[in-house]
C-alpha cells in the first residue's frame, strides 16, 4: 500500500479544490479550512528530535515480502493465525491492505526504556538491510545495532522514534469498534500517553489500567510493583453511539451455577437441600477463591441462588404508593428513599413472579430477590421506571482501573511449559485472555501483538477460544534476535533451543511455545475441534528482481535479468507477495490445479487465480478460463508471469481468452 497516496485520495474526496495535478496546494487547503488553520508560532504541541523522519517512516513503503514458510507451521492448510517473524516495522506496512481496518484489538508490550541496548534502530533509506544486520542476516553475526544509556540526550527520543511510526501504522489496520491496549512502566509512561494521544486523538483515550504485580521488599525508597496498560479505542464516539458496554462475567460466579446444577440434578425439587449444598460448597472454598465473594448469594429457589436486596430507590427521592401486606392487608412501610420500582404496577407484576417477598408483616419493608445468576427464562429485567445499577441481578460487571496479579505466576506457568526459565518477565496469560474478552471480541475478530515475545498473547486467545468455545484468531510478530550468550538469563534459552536443534533466537521461544499450548489443549481436551495452529511467514527482500543494472553490466548479468523473480525463490513465495500485494488475508484457502501441466493456484474459491508457471500454452489457457464456470466467483481475477509466455502473441491470445469468458482483470509479472 502507497500510504501516501491513499491519504492524498481521502484528502482529495473532502478537498478536491486543494488537489492540483495529484498534489497538494497548501494556500488553497488553507483557504478551504479557513479559521481552523493553527499559525502562531507559540502553541500547545509535543515534539522531539527526528518525529518528522519518523512520520515519514510510518508512510514510506516497504520493499519486502512474507515468505511462507510451512515446515515450522502447525496445521498450515486449517489455520486462521499468522505468526510473522520480521522487523515490526516492515510487518505493519505489509500488512497495511490485507488487514486495513480489520483488526478488533490491538496489544503490545514494548520494550521498555531502560537505558540498555536497544534492538530497533529505523533505517530509513533501506530498513530492509538494517534489519538483516540486526538479525545477522548479513554478517552472521546477530547484534544490537545501538545503546541508549539514560546519559543520552536523545534517550526519550530514540524511543519515541521507534514507537511512533508504529503505532501510526496499527491505526490503520483497527475497526471502528477497534481497541489499543499498551503495556508500559513509569519511565516512558507520560510520553507515551501524549503520542497516543496524537495518533488515536486525544478524545479517544479509554482508561489507564494499574496492574499491581507484587512488592519489590529490596526497594530503597519506594517499591514500584505495577506497570500501567494504555487503552484507547479507535472511536470512542462509535462505541458510544451504538452504547457498546464492555462487561465481564464476575470471577467465580460461573463454577457456583456449575455446583448449583450439579445439586439440582441431584436433589431434584428439594429446594432446602440445594441451599444447604450451597453453603457447604461455600465453606469448604480456600480463603482467596474468587467464588468466596459472593457467599451472600446463599438462598436457592426454583429459579436459581440469590440474596436478600433492599427495596429502596438508590439516592433517595423514589415514588411512595402503597404496597399492601397479604397477610395483615394494611400498607407495608415505605423504605427510606422510596419504592425502588417506579409504578405500582412493577411493583405488582416482581410480586407476581417471585423476585418479591413479604416480611412477617407490614412494619418493615419486603425484600427484593437478586439473582447471581437466574435459571430459567423467566423475564425479570426492570423496565425503565427502575433503576440500572449495573445490572446486580446478572453475573457480569465493569471492570475497575485497578487490578493485582503477582508477576511469579506468568514465569512460573512458563517454567512449567518449558521446563526451565528461558524467558524473563513474560506477560501474563490470565490477565491478556481476561481483557482481549473484556472488549468483546467475538467470533473471528483478530487480535494483533507486533511485539510477541515469548507468545502470551496466542496462548491468550487460544485459551479464551477454549473456554468460550469461540474462534478469536491472532497474529504475533517477533524479530528473530539473537539471543547473545551474555545477556541476562540467556543461557537457559540457549541451551533449550540447542537441544531443540533450532536456531537461538528469541522468535524460535515464541513458535515453540504456541506448539506447545495446542498440544496441551489437544491431550486435555481430546474432542476439542477449534483452530490450534499458526501459519509462519518470514520477512524478507521482495521476490521481484530490481533492474539495477549499470553501464559496467555483462553479458551473463543482462541474462540474469531474462527472470525477473530472484534466484531460490519458489513459487509460492511469490503467490503469497501476490496476495499482499491484492490485499487479501493470507490465509485464505489456496487450492491448486494442474491444467496441462501447469500448476494453477486458486485462492478464495476463486477470486483469484495464480498461474507462474513457464512455457504457457493456450490449452492451458482455456483450462484456466473454464475454471470460472466451474468455480463461479463474483469477479475472478487472473495473474501470470510474464516470462512464462512465449512470446507476445501468446500472451495477446490469452488475454482474449480469457476476455471471452467474462474475466476483464489479467495481470502479468
Amino acid at each position: 500500500m502507497d500510504i501516501v497516496a491513499e491519504n492524498i485520495g481521502k484528502l482529495k474526496e473532502l478537498f478536491p479544490d486543494a488537489i492540483v495535478e495529484g498534489k497538494v496546494d497548501f494556500e488553497a487547503l488553507k483557504g478551504l479550512l479557513g479559521n481552523y488553520v493553527e499559525s502562531r508560532e507559540e502553541r500547545y504541541s509535543f515534539t522531539w528530535n527526528g518525529k518528522s523522519k519518523a512520520r515519514m517512516l510510518a508512510q514510506s513503503s516497504s520493499t519486502a515480502t512474507l515468505r511462507p514458510c510451512k515446515e515450522e507451521s502447525v496445521d498450515w492448510d486449517t489455520t486462521k493465525n499468522l505468526l510473522i517473524e520480521g522487523d515490526n516495522l516492515e510487518v505493519l506496512k505489509l500488512l497495511q491492505k490485507s488487514y486495513h481496518k480489520k483488526v478488533k484489538m490491538i496489544y503490545i508490550d514494548p520494550p521498555y526504556n531502560t537505558g540498555k541496548d536497544f534492538v530497533y534502530k529505523d533505517n530509513f533509506k533501506d530498513n530492509i538491510a538494517n534489519y538483516k544486520e540486526i538479525t545477522g542476516q548479513v554478517d552472521g553475526e546477530g547484534r544490537n545495532l545501538s545503546s541508549n544509556p539514560e546519559t543520552n540526550g536523545r534517550f526519550h527520543t530514540d524511543w519515541l522514534n521507534m514507537m511512533y511510526p508504529r503505532l501510526k501504522l496499527a491505526r490503520n489496520l483497527l475497526q471502528d469498534d477497534g481497541v489499543v491496549m499498551v503495556s508500559i512502566d513509569d519511565a516512558e509512561f507520560a510520553n507515551l500517553k501524549e503520542l497516543c494521544c496524537e495518533i488515536f486523538g486525544e478524545e479517544n483515550f479509554v482508561a489507564t489500567l494499574i496492574w499491581e504485580k507484587g512488592r519489590k521488599n529490596d526497594a530503597k525508597l519506594i517499591s514500584v510493583g505495577h506497570e500501567y496498560i494504555l487503552v484507547f479505542a479507535k472511536k470512542k464516539s462509535f462505541l458510544q453511539q451504538r452504547n457498546v458496554r464492555w462487561r465481564e462475567t464476575k470471577p467465580g460466579a460461573k463454577e457456583i451455577l456449575d455446583e448449583y446444577l450439579r445439586l439440582r440434578k441431584l436433589f431434584k425439587d428439594d429446594n432446602l437441600a440445594v441451599e444447604k449444598g450451597i453453603r457447604e460448597f461455600y465453606a469448604s472454598l480456600p480463603a482467596k477463591h474468587p467464588s468466596k465473594k459472593h457467599v451472600r448469594y446463599n438462598k436457592v429457589d426454583d429459579n436459581g441462588v440469590w440474596r436478600d436486596d433492599n427495596m429502596s430507590w438508590p439516592g433517595g427521592g423514589g415514588p411512595t404508593y402503597d404496597v399492601i401486606h397479604p397477610d395483615t392487608g394494611i400498607a407495608c412501610a415505605v423504605p427510606e428513599g422510596g419504592w425502588r420500582y417506579g409504578t405500582i404496577e412493577k411493583m405488582e407484576e416482581m410480586i407476581r413472579i417471585g423476585k418479591v417477598v413479604f416480611r412477617d408483616d407490614h412494619t418493615e419493608p419486603p425484600i427484593r430477590k437478586t439473582y447471581l445468576v437466574e435459571v430459567d427464562n423467566v423475564d425479570t429485567q426492570d423496565d425503565e421506571d427502575a433503576v440500572d445499577d449495573d445490572n446486580e441481578d446478572l453475573p457480569i460487571q465493569v471492570a475497575g482501573s485497578y487490578f493485582y496479579r503477582s508477576a511469579l505466576q506468568a514465569s512460573n506457568e512458563l517454567v512449567q511449559l518449558f521446563g526451565k526459565k528461558v524467558f524473563n518477565n513474560p506477560k501474563d496469560r490470565e490477565v491478556l485472555a481476561r481483557w482481549i474478552g473484556y472488549v468483546g471480541t467475538k467470533d473471528d475478530d483478530i487480535v494483533i501483538d507486533f511485539f510477541a515475545g515469548s507468545g502470551t498473547t496466542g496462548h491468550a486467545v487460544l485459551d479464551l477460544n477454549l473456554s468460550n468455545d469461540s474462534s478469536i484468531r491472532y497474529i504475533l510478530v517477533q524479530l528473530p534476535e539473537t539471543i547473545l550468550p551474555k545477556s541476562k538469563g540467556a543461557k537457559p534459552a540457549i541451551s533449550f533451543l540447542k537441544d531443540l536443534g533450532r536456531p537461538c533466537v528469541v522468535s524460535e521461544l515464541t513458535k515453540e511455545r504456541l506448539r506447545r499450548v495446542a498440544n496441551n489443549i489437544r491431550e486435555q481436551n481430546p474432542s476439542y475441534r477449534g483452530d490450534l495452529g499458526f501459519k509462519v511467514f518470514k520477512l524478507d527482500s521482495t521476490n521481484i528482481k530490481p533492474w539495477e543494472l549499470d553501464f559496467d553490466f555483462t553479458e551473463r548479468d543482462l541474462e540474469d535479468q531474462i527472470s525477473n523473480i530472484k534466484n531460490g525463490r519458489e513459487e509460492v513465495d511469490v503467490l503469497y507477495e501476490i496476495l499482499l500485494k491484492y490485499g487479501l488475508d493470507l490465509t485464505l484457502p489456496v487450492t491448486e490445479h494442474l491444467i496441462e501441466g501447469k500448476r494453477v493456484f486458486n485462492i478464495g474459491k476463486g477470486e483469484l487465480i495464480v498461474c507462474l508457471s513457464d512455457d504457457i500454452t493456450l490449452d492451458a489457457v482455456i483450462g484456466i478460463a473454464n475454471l470460472k464456470d466451474e468455480l463461479n466467483p463474483k469477479v475472478m481475477r487472473v495473474v501470470f508471469k510474464d516470462a512464462g509466455f512465449e512470446d507476445d502473441v501468446v500472451k495477446t491470445n490469452a488475454l482474449q481468452i480469457l476476455k471471452q469468458a467474462g474475466i476483464k482483470e489479467v495481470r502479468s509479472l
